[in-house]
C-alpha cells in the first residue's frame, strides 16, 4: 500500500469518527435540555398539583 493510499484510508476514518463524534455531543445536549426542562416543569407540576389537593 502506499503512502498516499494510507493517509486517504486514514483521513477518511477520522471523518467518520468526527460525525460519530458529533452525533453523540449532540445526544448529550438534548439529554442535558430534557433533564433541566422535565427538572423545572416537575416542580411547577408540583407545586400546582399540591395546591389544587389542598383546595380539594
Amino acid at each position: 500500500m502506499s503512502l498516499r493510499v494510507a493517509l486517504i484510508d486514514l483521513i477518511e476514518r477520522d471523518e467518520r469518527g468526527q460525525g460519530l463524534v458529533e452525533y453523540a455531543l449532540i445526544l448529550v445536549l438534548i439529554a442535558i435540555v430534557a433533564i433541566l426542562a422535565l427538572a423545572f416543569i416537575g416542580t411547577q407540576l408540583s407545586t400546582t398539583l399540591s395546591s389544587i389537593g389542598s383546595s380539594v
